[in-house]
């Protein structure tokens, strides 16, 4: 079943949303990475994923909220098609951090894709981020870490609506940053936010 779903899914997604994809020196590896991008849609890890060529996606899991993605039945099948890494976010405990189970699952195989800001910011503005990125740069310096910036995704489907409306958007998957030698968390989480921004057009 997931067989047909996979391909319809992610076709579905990409003509709702109108994305183009821009790959900006960067080109698609099937190399172990974390894409990190601005967080407007709740569409935005669906859009994404199914942006990537096949071969890609395959290897890659969005991380998103398991409160939203687990309501109701259809949610819950989408979040299994598309392989997705739900956290709760009323267990977290520092002996079981978010951090520690995107390690933990992603081995020595699989792709994240997370958003540093948190949370959806529906303006597009984008907030400080979180220290969740850095820690995964300094436990596994080994992925690359690659930036993406949005634009326009939050028009697709608003904060508040259970339908997307079909708009164009756009997304742009920028070059691979690591955490440098001796680089503190703040220096390290202001550049891979700028980072982004550079994508934007």
């Amino acid at each position: 079943m997931k067989q047909i779903t996979v391909p319809f899914l992610a076709n579905l997604a990409k003509i709702l949303s109108g994305a183009t994809v821009r790959w900006v020196d960067c080109e698609p590896d099937i190399c172990q990475r974390v894409y990190f991008a601005n967080h407007t849609s709740h569409l935005d890890a669906l859009v994404l994923w199914a942006s990537l060529p096949k071969q890609l996606r395959n290897l890659t899991r969005p991380v998103a909220a398991a409160d939203y993605w687990q309501a109701g039945p259809v949610r819950r099948y989408m979040a299994s098609v598309f392989n997705a890494l739900l956290i709760d976010r009323t267990k977290i405990k520092v002996h079981n951090s978010p951090i520690d189970m995107m390690i933990r699952e992603i081995r020595d195989k699989y792709s994240l894709i997370v958003f540093p800001e948190g949370g959806r910011n529906p303006t597009g503005e984008l907030r400080d981020f979180k220290s969740g990125l850095y820690y995964l740069g300094k436990k596994r310096p080994d992925l690359e870490l690659v930036p993406v910036y949005f634009d326009n995704l939050n028009r697709v489907m608003p904060k508040g609506e259970f339908l997307p409306v079909p708009l164009l958007s756009s997304i742009s998957i920028g070059s691979p940053i690591w955490l440098e030698a001796g680089e503190g968390k703040n220096e390290f989480l202001t550049r891979a936010r700028q980072a982004v921004l550079n994508l934007k057009q």
